[in-house]
């Protein structure tokens, strides 16, 4: 699984005309699911996304976590974050899961960040997104569970 994160003052995602997903200050997560992915992959950048201290204490120094800092999350599923451009011009997808697969890992990571108290709004799986943030820092960052160590 891979994922690009975003520290925002808000975010809001649409889906045509209607918002389908909206959050104050907190993480926008890019989900995208490869083939292969199990529940360890989903466990670990759970445990990663909600833990990593990446907003501000009192110092101003990235000292607290999502949990810590009382933020929202905005959950975006995103298969491109598997593709593979090193050849050619035309970026392939084969790395990504079949679809019924990474919507059920994506709904399994929605409900457990939501388990943990984290206030979480969404987008609409294989849906055309128009995703509006406020990006804040800037703070972005790729997490790659195969690649924990």
């Amino acid at each position: 699984m891979r994922a690009v994160i975003q520290r925002v003052i808000s975010a809001h995602v649409d889906v045509g005309e209607q918002t389908t997903g909206s959050i104050g200050a907190g993480l926008v997560v890019l989900l995208g699911v490869a083939a292969g992915d199990t529940q360890k992959d989903l466990n670990y950048l759970i445990d990663k996304i909600v833990n990593l201290r990446i907003f501000e204490d009192e110092a101003g120094k990235m000292n607290l976590s999502l949990l810590q800092s009382a933020g929202e999350l905005l959950a975006v599923s995103q298969f491109t974050l598997l593709a593979d451009c090193r050849k050619g011009r035309r970026p392939g997808f084969s790395a990504a899961a079949p679809p019924e697969i990474a919507k059920q890992l994506y709904d399994q990571f929605v409900a457990q960040v939501r388990e943990r108290g984290v206030t979480v709004g969404c987008g609409v799986f294989q849906a055309d997104m128009q995703v509006h943030l406020i990006n804040d820092g800037p703070v972005t960052m790729l997490l790659d569970s195969r690649k924990e160590f």
